[in-house]
């Protein structure tokens, strides 16, 4: 193992696969299986980790045979021995993603009180599962969904309104498999770890609706397609609600998410000899503002040992959001990263690395990037405008000219941003 501050980077990875690992399904479904039924096991689920969740599920589960399907993002799927593994398009919809949703609803109709339908959920799932009301069109989805991604709305709310614009999320799949009883176990991508949010929760009842829904399209502006304006503004687009006696025997356990990431981030740093500071698993807003303040953080703390003396790693989780204005490539995690880069100019000892926990940040191939105090000299230094970069959202093509892009492929696990920022000993 390379020392922490011999090689920086190799330990922020370090810390990120450790992250990662306290994610891993099996050992996150482990303590919640719910106990077999006396009739069928139906398994249907959706996220960018659903595939890896469904083949832990069959190497633990010692019920009657299970039978079933999940969809996942194209690429991010494995081997299975009887649940059936889907592939559509993330973050926006597609048709195999619609025909997978009619799959899920084929799964769950039909069912008996004495069967049990398992449902595995995790981050990803809302674009995976389209499934657009009366009057509107997988086009209108897929416009719908652009509009929130390119708001800057914080998850939270994107996933307010999108259980209004769905025959599928917001529990109402879950209304379709009763009176079967539905156990959910999701891997929480949201602030906050409400199963209800995660996916935009197809098996969970509600206990936001229309009101929800349009404050949301008013307050970010959202420019919707008219049919969803006029879907949302009529009153027969409430979802499911929580208290609704059909729900009563089903249960939703959140079996991951990022604070138990972050703390097993916590414990690799400080049994290598780095105190640990988490600062928060559910950091919201845009990433740039993020970046600010962290960056102020950790300027506080390399400069005048406050609130952390050095050597200390600032660790922290949560969803960031971009408001796209530009027309660069980069996720959240690479604008984050180059962001911080502005702050942090000049100060040595300091590096940072953000990136998603699923692999991917938005739709680039990468996981996210490291950056340093001297990331936006090099920019610069290599004849390129930072501050236009980031001003195009264009973080990937900053750090891909650094070399300091972070791969890891699909890591079948998706519990948020992961973001690290290690400082060193004063005079390190």
């Amino acid at each position: 193992m390379t020392a922490p501050f011999d090689d920086p980077r190799a330990f922020l990875a370090e810390l990120f696969h450790a992250a990662v690992a306290a994610a891993d399904p099996e050992r996150a479904l482990a303590a919640h299986l719910p106990a077999p039924p006396r009739g069928r096991a139906v398994v249907v689920g959706a996220g960018k980790g659903a595939a890896q969740m469904a083949a832990a599920l069959e190497r633990l589960w010692q019920g009657p045979p299970l039978e079933g399907a999940v969809v996942t993002r194209y690429g991010h799927g494995c081997a299975t021995r009887r649940i059936e593994v889907l592939e559509a398009a993330h973050p926006a919809p597609d048709e195999a993603g619609l025909a997978a949703s009619e799959r899920m609803f084929a799964l769950a109709r039909g069912l008996g009180p004495d069967d049990l339908l398992i449902a595995l959920i995790c981050g990803g799932g809302s674009a995976l599962l389209p499934a657009p009301p009366p009057g509107l069109t997988l086009e209108d989805e897929i416009a719908v969904n652009r509009a929130l991604l390119n708001s800057g709305a914080p998850i939270g709310q994107m996933n307010a309104l999108r259980v209004c614009m769905s025959r599928i999320k917001g529990g109402r799949l879950a209304a379709a498999a009763h009176p079967a009883r539905v156990v959910t176990l999701a891997a929480s991508d949201i602030p906050g770890d409400d199963p209800a949010l995660i996916a935009s929760g197809p098996t969970i009842p509600q206990r936001t609706g229309r009101a929800e829904a349009l404050a949301v399209a008013r307050r970010w502006r959202l420019d919707l397609p008219e049919a969803a304006r006029a879907w949302l503004e009529r009153g027969d687009c409430e979802p499911p609600q929580a208290g609704d006696p059909a729900f009563a025997r089903d249960e939703a356990h959140v079996v991951a998410s990022a604070g138990l990431s972050l703390e097993a981030a916590a414990a690799l740093a400080e049994k290598r000899g780095v105190r640990a500071a988490i600062l928060s698993d559910s950091i919201e807003g845009e990433a740039r503002e993020a970046a600010r303040v962290l960056g102020a953080v950790a300027r506080e703390c390399a400069l005048r040992a406050r609130p952390f003396a050095p050597p200390v790693a600032l660790l922290s989780g949560g969803e960031t959001s971009v408001r796209v204005r530009g027309k660069g490539r980069g996720g959240r995690n690479g604008e984050f990263a180059l962001a911080l880069a502005r702050e942090l100019d000049g100060l040595e000892g300091v590096c940072a690395l953000a990136a998603d926990t699923d692999g991917i940040d938005g739709a680039g191939d990468n996981a996210g990037a490291f950056c340093d105090g001297a990331s936006w000299s090099r920019l610069a230094g290599a004849g390129a405008d930072p501050a236009a970069l980031l001003d195009d959202n264009d973080a990937w093509s900053a750090f891909a000219r650094l070399d300091d892009l972070f791969v890891t492929g699909p890591t079948g696990v998706n519990v948020n941003d992961f973001r690290a920022i290690l400082i060193a000993p004063r005079g390190g």
